[in-house]
């Protein structure tokens, strides 16, 4: 029997959360094979992990319309698309049904730990282009499979990867031995265990953007229960215009609010703000943390920390296929000056496809999130737009992927690079300005 052609090899899609599983949608409907890989048990296993979170756009612009077509034969009912669904929402009411629409397109229990031309390193230059791509995969179970595609497309997305207390980018001194008391998620205060580990507590929460602002917000909520519970915020620059978003005039409502409640949260003494300080060090003290800054000082001991300073792609299982990435934001090159938060706001980013997305190795894309490596706003439109020009492009019509066919909604009351009274906060990903993305693949949100 003769082998398969490479163009008859299914197109390997990393991650069933909305990105990848438009991916595949839009892959189908081009006539493409698709095999989508997850890690987790479930479409959309990183949704469920903030379940609780509710994002900043409505259920209008969390869908993909190809994606949408897929699901109208099996009875499924759009939601009202004027209302805001939480994670879960999301994850139960979208992404598990088209999930099930495709099938056994769809594999669990899969995590990815390798991708590679077959037979070639990235050293070698031979016949490349020529070969399909292999990728390894190890099973729930722990066993190793091998799988072989005629193109890769990456969207397993940031959430596992996120950014460590230290200022520099790496952990501070001692925070791994202090991994007891940090959490790098935004808490449900609403599970009993989580309510407890918070109640009565003084709590550390590092970061600028919307999840820090979710996490004082909610921290303020169970201070009017619990008695003792305070926030100290900490900020790596100073408090200006622009530290709690756009408010009233933001024309994303949701999160206009959720920075009226984080500094109602201040304003209120449920959380007190500490600026300019830069964590290098975690030391314990009689079961409590205490920080220490670049510039010697020590924060009050705290009983808990929530770092939330945004996430970072992980790219060790793509080391033997040649990238051309962005060297600090860690995006596709091309894409990086259009995301980049020292000079652009929310509003200055276009919608963009494969001519962005597209590396020195041919066929292979990170989308979604992770293609925004650490730039911290990304809006889940952009990356439905994302998947529709690759699957053109992968399908050899040209002119279908490089047309523009999404127009995105103002995204806030955007100044430009300005907002940023610290570039370093922009560049380590805590947020900053108007620019938390609405809908993310992560965090983004606000919570009832």
């Amino acid at each position: 029997m003769n082998a398969p052609t490479t163009d008859q090899l299914p197109v390997v899609v990393i991650g069933a959360g909305p990105v990848g599983l438009a991916a595949a949608a839009h892959l189908v409907e081009r006539g493409l094979e698709a095999l989508v890989l997850e890690a987790g048990p479930s479409a959309g296993t990183a949704v469920r992990d903030w379940a609780h979170v509710r994002l900043f756009s409505p259920w209008s612009e969390v869908t993909d319309p190809v994606a949408e077509k897929l699901l109208a034969p099996s009875g499924w009912t759009r939601p009202d698309g004027a209302t805001y669904p939480t994670g879960g929402d999301w994850a139960q009411g979208y992404l598990q049904p088209l999930a099930d629409v495709l099938g056994d397109k769809v594999r669990y229990g899969l995590t990815v730990t390798g991708v590679a031309r077959a037979g070639r390193d990235r050293i070698v230059d031979a016949d490349r282009d020529e070969q399909p791509f292999t990728i390894h995969v190890r099973t729930a179970g722990g066993r190793e499979q091998r799988l072989t595609a005629r193109a890769v497309v990456d969207a397993s997305g940031t959430w596992s990867v996120p950014g460590p207390t230290g200022a520099d980018g790496l952990p501070a001194l001692g925070e791994k031995s202090a991994a007891d008391h940090i959490s790098y998620r935004v808490p449900d205060l609403k599970d009993h265990a989580a309510r407890a580990r918070y109640a009565g507590k003084r709590t550390a929460v590092i970061g600028a953007g919307a999840s820090a602002f979710t996490a004082l917000a909610h921290l303020a909520d169970l201070a009017k229960d619990e008695p003792g519970t305070h926030a100290a915020w900490i900020l790596r620059r100073g408090i200006g215009a622009g530290t709690y978003g756009g408010g009233e005039a933001d024309q994303l409502p949701a999160r206009g609010a959720l920075g009226l409640r984080a500094r109602a949260a201040v304003e209120a003494g449920h959380a007190s703000a500490v600026t300019g300080f830069r964590t290098q060090t975690v030391e314990r003290d009689a079961g409590r943390l205490v920080l220490i800054a670049e510039d010697g000082r020590r924060l009050d001991p705290v009983d808990e920390v929530i770092a939330l300073t945004g996430f970072r792609p992980d790219l060790s299982f793509l080391s033997e296929v040649r990238l051309g990435l962005d060297e600090r934001l860690q995006a596709p090159t091309a894409l990086a000056p259009l995301i980049d938060p020292n000079v652009h706001s929310c509003g200055t980013v276009y919608p963009h496809g494969v001519n962005e997305l597209s590396h020195p190795e041919p066929d292979i894309y990170l989308v979604g999130m992770k293609s925004y490596g650490r730039a911290p706003t990304f809006l889940a439109m952009t990356g439905y737009e994302q998947v529709r020009s690759i699957a053109a492009a992968i399908a050899g019509d040209r002119e279908a992927a490089e047309r523009v066919e999404l127009t995105l909604p103002e995204t806030g009351v955007c100044g430009g690079a300005g907002l940023y009274d610290d570039p370093d906060s922009a560049q380590s990903g805590d947020g900053g300005g108007c620019c938390a993305a609405p809908a993310t693949l992560q965090i983004g949100t606000r919570r009832d």
